[in-house]
């Protein structure tokens, strides 16, 4: 007989429990979770505190319960949804910015906040956290933090874990810890505040977390880049890089997406291989917009475009944004694969590129190739036939060999959404068995019953 759940009526109040289908469906899926898979929590609970949140911890490590931890539902690789039924603990409800702090140039929040209302709360003092994703309206800090997100500023700010100071995190067992520091640095002991991120909530539920903020730049420039063909287009990219032009957005778009972004985004694009920009700065925003445009003109770049006003750069920003909703739509016949998230070394962008390229013409399925091309990463549509079980393992295939090249050229087969469920089985193509038992016995020692969102990241021994 499966444990039972009904202690927890005893910890929190009734309306913040729910044994309602729709409230459980709801949390059996994700954006990227297969309904026909799902598997369905007992309860939905929404802890309102800390002491919430380390009370039902402790109790359902007692009681041998699984507690998957959820907020938003935006994660791509089934990260928040259950492989066991138990507790989904909604974090929701906690939403707060704690504290801001200007002359620190910090802000303490709670973990379901999303970023877009973070970075308004601290807008009237000149400040942002500038490595949020662009999902940032729909996802929550604690979602990010748990998956090591980044975005596409991170090729100028880096990820959202380089601007984490410190963290409030309740472990499997109940015990509430504090890891990092609100220093600029830290040398003090293991570095668990970077354990406990990417971890996906497998280890511990982050209750709190000291951002750190930087001042908005007073000149903010963005435009286009048209190239005749896609290896011209990624050899610019990977040159600009090289050469240090200080760019913070650098964004490939491949033919086939602009194409599929005209049809059902209502853009009119060129369809032609594209990268987009944008510059941040403080003075001087025009010199590196010209160095930009010399590196790309010797990278034989069609058309350098930038934009005339903030109007017109948002609407290129938004058509990016949109981009990856366009897909499902855009061919009845055709459905995209969960989307591809490989990073490569950007002296093999280009290559990882190419070789996806190749694949699409030896196997005849569309491979849309677009993302944050600045830091190497590579977000990939592969359009199969759903009902064509030939064709879906023919597109399981194509990705599959996109991460092991990923991988072989130095890269990884997640950059930014993470492992959760779907990419499990590539963590033995990039560790060896010590790492993977390295990761075993941190999980065993923090979680020895296995009770926090289990099935997660690691694969089966």
């Amino acid at each position: 007989m499966a444990p039972t759940t009904e202690f927890v009526e005893g910890i929190l109040d009734a309306d913040q429990i729910s044994y309602g289908t729709a409230e459980r469906e709801q949390r059996a899926a994700d954006w990227g979770t297969d309904d026909a898979d799902a598997v369905t929590p007992d309860v939905v609970v929404w802890p309102e505190s800390t002491a919430d949140i380390a009370a039902v911890l402790t109790a359902a490590n007692e009681h041998g319960v699984p507690v998957t931890p959820y907020a938003a539902g935006t994660s791509l690789e089934g990260n928040a949804v259950p492989v066991e039924r138990g507790i989904t603990l909604d974090l929701s409800e906690m939403d707060a910015v704690l504290d801001v702090r200007p002359d620190d140039l910090q802000v303490d929040v709670q973990p379901g906040i999303f970023g877009d209302d973070l970075n308004e709360a601290v807008a009237d003092y000149g400040l942002f956290v500038p490595s949020l994703p662009a999902s940032s309206d729909i996802s929550t800090i604690g979602g990010m933090i748990a998956n090591d997100a980044s975005g596409t500023k991170t090729v100028k700010y880096g990820e959202v874990a380089d601007w984490v100071l410190e963290l409030e995190v309740v472990l499997p067992t109940g015990e509430l810890i504090t890891v990092g520091s609100k220093a600029a640095k830290t040398s003090a002991g293991y570095n668990l505040k970077e354990l406990v991120i990417g971890s996906e909530g497998t280890l511990g539920v982050v209750t709190r977390a000291t951002i750190e903020l930087t001042g908005r730049p007073e000149q903010i420039r963005g435009g286009r880049a048209i190239f005749d063909d896609l290896g011209s287009a990624t050899a610019a990219v990977a040159d600009a890089v090289q050469s240090g032009v200080d760019v913070a957005k650098i964004e490939l778009i491949d033919a086939f997406s602009a194409e599929v972004s005209n049809a059902f985004l209502d853009t009119d694009l060129p369809d032609s291989p594209m990268v987009f920009l944008e510059f941040h700065a403080n003075h001087s925003v025009e010199k590196e917009i010209e160095f930009c445009r010399a590196v790309f003109e010797a990278n034989d770049v069609a058309r350098f475009e930038i934009a005339d006003d903030d109007t017109e750069m948002r609407a290129l920003w938004e058509a990016r944004r949109e981009l990856a909703e366009a897909f499902e739509p855009y061919d009845p016949d055709r459905s995209p694969l969960t989307p591809g998230d490989i990073t490569v070394p950007i002296s093999s962008y280009p290559e990882i590129i190419d070789y996806a390229k190749q694949l699409e013409a030896e196997k005849g399925i569309p491979v849309a190739c677009f993302g944050h091309a600045g830091d190497g990463n590579v977000h990939y549509f592969i359009m199969v036939e759903p009902d064509d079980p030939e064709s879906v393992a023919t597109g399981e295939e194509i990705s599959e060999r996109l991460v092991e090249r990923a991988i072989e050229l130095g890269g990884t087969a997640t950059g930014e959404h993470g492992v959760g469920l779907g990419k499990r089985d590539y963590l033995t193509m990039e560790y060896d068995d010590a790492g993977l038992e390295s990761m075993r016995a941190i999980k065993r020692a923090l979680d020895p019953n296995n009770v926090l969102n289990p099935g997660k990241i690691l694969p089966e021994e």
